[in-house]
């Protein structure tokens, strides 16, 4: 058994550590505060090849696997950038796996060669208002017309449609009453974002402002053929591929950020003095901070553990959520912590840790509940009934 790291995912570490010095925290401060996009911080890591580090390489990618690629997402989240950073290229991520899996030789040259050089930026458009996680209640549909796809609906919490140039979109092309499984007759489509068909409404909320939230109405957008995925009607099947990706990168976040929160919390008690003594002497500052050190390391663990699983083509669905429910309960109870252990000053922007814990949150509500880990776990692990 090997905990190391190798050359190559030190030397990743290494590099993203160089790259993301170079935005500060506040740079990062000033995104949260603005709300502007990242580009520049987007095209550095687009530039350096970054953003296909688990795209094959005959498209620009570095071919490396999910391991590797939450090691990047855990180091831009721990440099300070935290949810604004690593959400500006998460979807580069795990986003297109399924153009990887499923798409043509065509389509994987048409598709990934522009997202993985940053000239394209793409949105992923799948939960609904009335839907959910409960994808099989989705009503946006995209009826066959005989020479294109018109699709009509609503999607809700649609990250950075602002920026995109693509949609990857599911969409019912079968009403679900004409369907034997309930999941059958989805389709998956990766097309343009027609504005002229498309109205796109941002979502104010708590955090991670740089990267926006978004409403959308669609209303007649087309959609040629060859943007279609695979076959008619298998599209939530093939977005299974990347569900157990996604779990650990977002896993990989919050262990980032709940860092980032502990080394700032671990500074201010070395420096901040009170009655003649540094608060760092106390044990009820202390302890906290420890006990969150712990659980940090021992939520990384299970995080890499199921990386590696994936990587090596076992079952990880339990690991997997299970890294994202615990690295995300510990992340943000470090993350408390550290503004608890600022005091008011925690309360001030100034101290970054604030920011941290609004952004984490957003890791324990998606891309799955906690709630649904545990049912998930009591029935696939534990073998107890289904409770919904």
């Amino acid at each position: 058994m090997d905990f190391a790291l190798t050359e190559q995912q030190q030397q990743i570490r290494d590099s993203i550590n160089r790259l993301c010095q170079r935005f500060d925290l506040d740079y990062w401060l000033d995104r949260d505060e603005t709300g502007e996009f990242p580009e520049d911080f987007y095209q550095a890591l687009a530039k350096d090849g970054w953003l296909g580090i688990a795209m094959p390489e005959q498209y620009g990618g570095a071919g490396l696997g999910i391991t590797e690629a939450a090691l990047m997402m855990q180091t831009i989240a721990q440099s300070g950038a935290a949810m604004s950073g690593a959400s500006a290229i998460h979807i580069n991520v795990f986003g297109p796996h399924p153009i990887v899996v499923h798409g043509t030789p065509d389509q994987r040259e048409r598709m990934l060669v522009p997202l993985i050089k940053g000239e394209q930026k793409a949105c992923f458009g799948v939960t609904e208002p009335d839907a959910g996680l409960n994808t099989a209640a989705l009503k946006t549909r995209a009826e066959w017309n005989g020479k294109k796809y018109i699709a009509h609906g609503q999607k809700m919490w649609t990250s950075t449609a602002q920026e995109a140039h693509k949609i990857l979109l599911l969409a019912r092309t079968t009403p679900r009453e004409q369907c034997k499984r309930r999941m059958d007759g989805i389709s998956l489509f990766y097309t343009d974002l027609d504005r002229n068909k498309v109205e796109i409404r941002r979502i104010p909320k708590m955090g991670r402002k740089a990267v926006d939230s978004n409403q959308l109405f669609i209303d007649g957008l087309e959609i040629e053929k060859e943007d279609l995925i695979g076959e008619e009607g298998k599209g939530f099947y093939y977005l299974l591929d990347g569900l157990n990706p996604e779990r650990i990168l977002v896993a990989s976040e919050a262990i980032g950020i709940g860092r980032a929160a502990l080394a700032r919390a671990v500074n201010y008690a070395r420096e901040r003095v009170v009655f003649d003594r540094p608060i760092g002497q106390n044990q009820s500052i202390q302890h906290p901070l420890a006990e969150s050190w712990a659980k940090l390391e021992a939520a990384e663990g299970l995080v890499y553990k199921a990386a590696w699983l994936y990587d090596s083509r076992q079952p990880c669905g339990p690991q997997a959520n299970a890294a994202k429910y615990l690295a995300a309960e510990v992340g943000f109870e470090a993350c408390q912590r550290a503004v608890m252990t600022h005091g008011g000053m925690g309360y001030a922007k100034e101290f970054h840790v604030e920011r941290f814990m609004r952004e984490i949150m957003v890791t324990r509500i998606a891309p799955i509940s906690p709630q649904l880990v545990l049912s998930y776990i009591a029935e696939r692990v534990l073998e107890l009934p289904k409770s919904y």
